[in-house]
């Protein structure tokens, strides 16, 4: 049997597995848990209704959150020509194209966001393998493959974050820091629901959004009353 630490056994006093917490609530409890040295992300985790099978189920979007996430995002852009030099002016991270995909093709990831002009795509569809499976494959619909690169950028840079739903039909984000107080969380978390709940599909029958947990890198997974949640 698995000995819990005293920090656990601490944060165990804090909160009930078994009970359902508003949002500013389990805000409350995170930010109480014993503290460690970095300032943790918080995470939330809503299980949808929808049936993973059907192709024209899935969910998919993304939402500017009002307060960011509480870090740098690192973004990319391949282009040719003058938009490299817009990105760059936009302040893109790194611009570029043929020598940029190369790069990524020796393994190199050190970015979190990807915009791609559409005359970049055949190219960067080359790297489908690398980008895939870490969610960082531009598309159009979530305008990331645009012409309006220093507005894509830019809107990357404030906060705009991609989401959607994996295997089970779980739908896994970061919605800011720890350090954040309990209104900007609030604020985050819900423009984060009402997003997916726009991008419900038309298909989707009964109750689209099933339950909400949220946690902290370190901390325990609270379970939400989503009728706590303004809006919802």
């Amino acid at each position: 049997m698995t000995k819990r630490s005293k920090r656990f056994k601490e944060i165990d006093q804090l909160f009930s597995p078994d009970r359902m917490y508003s949002l500013d609530e389990a805000v409350e409890v995170l930010q109480k848990c014993p503290p460690v040295k970095f300032d943790q992300s918080i995470e939330v985790s809503l299980k949808s209704g929808i049936d993973v099978k059907k192709s024209d189920q899935q969910v998919r979007g993304t939402v500017s959150l009002p307060h960011g996430l509480g870090k740098k995002i690192r973004v990319l852009v391949f282009a040719r020509g003058d938009k490299v030099k817009e990105a760059e002016s936009a302040g893109a991270d790194y611009a570029g194209n043929d020598d940029l995909v190369e790069k990524v093709k020796g393994g190199w990831t050190d970015f979190d966001a990807i915009v791609a002009t559409p005359d970049m795509m055949r190219e960067v569809g080359k790297l489908g393998k690398i980008l895939g499976p870490r969610g960082l494959m531009p598309t159009p619909k979530t305008g990331t493959v645009t012409l309006e690169v220093a507005k894509a950028v830019g809107e990357l840079k404030a906060g705009k974050v991609e989401f959607k739903n994996d295997k089970s039909g779980m739908i896994n984000n970061l919605v800011g820091k720890l350090s954040f107080d309990k209104e900007k969380l609030r604020e985050n978390i819900e423009a984060f629901l009402s997003a997916v709940g726009k991008a419900r599909p038309s298909s989707a029958k009964g109750n689209y959004m099933q339950s909400l947990v949220i946690s902290s890198s370190m901390g325990p997974g609270l379970k939400i009353d989503l009728n706590s949640v303004e809006g919802m």
